[in-house]
């Protein structure tokens, strides 16, 4: 009865056998961190923001300017002074949150642009390794608790963006 049990067993798990699948899995934090596309980018964005950036900066300055300026003086200032310096400050505070706020959310929306333009990139590799490897499934390093290291093709996905640049 057991040799039975266990013929059956075997008859019904050489099938499964017969379709095992090929998987591999892809680190994408680590394949993001090693594209030398992100510097580019980087740079990009800097040159596209940095009149922006840098007058918010400038306003920020000012802004500390002033306050000191309260602190140091204050003692020696008339009222309608005082008055005069925490309007000016409260404008400029205002000013800054609503440039600032600008800023934040349009430097957002542009690096989502270019990640969503590398991911698109970095999809297209992962695809070719895959076919050329004959890879059945590819998953993210994040969704598998254990992956033999010759299994994880991050870094051909990185070699194969680096040399396509």
């Amino acid at each position: 009865m057991v040799n039975r049990a266990l013929v059956t067993l075997a008859f019904l798990a050489a099938p499964m056998m017969a379709h095992a699948e090929k998987i591999a899995v892809v680190d994408m934090g680590a394949v993001f961190e090693q594209l030398p596309q992100r510097e580019q980018i980087s740079k990009q964005l800097k040159s596209e923001f940095g009149d922006r950036v840098a007058e918010v900066q400038q306003m920020q300055e000012k802004m500390r300017t002033l306050a000191e300026k309260g602190q140091r003086d204050g003692a020696l200032m008339s009222e309608a002074q005082k008055t005069e310096l925490q309007r000016e400050l409260e404008g400029l505070q205002a000013d800054l949150q609503l440039k600032g706020k600008a800023l934040d959310e349009d430097m957002r929306r542009r690096q989502g642009e270019e990640q969503n333009k590398l991911l698109i990139k970095v999809q297209t590799a992962i695809n070719t390794i895959a076919e050329q490897e004959k890879f059945d499934i590819v998953l993210q390093r994040g969704a598998v608790v254990f992956v033999k290291p010759e299994a994880d093709i991050s870094n051909k996905v990185a070699e194969a963006l680096s040399k396509g640049q």
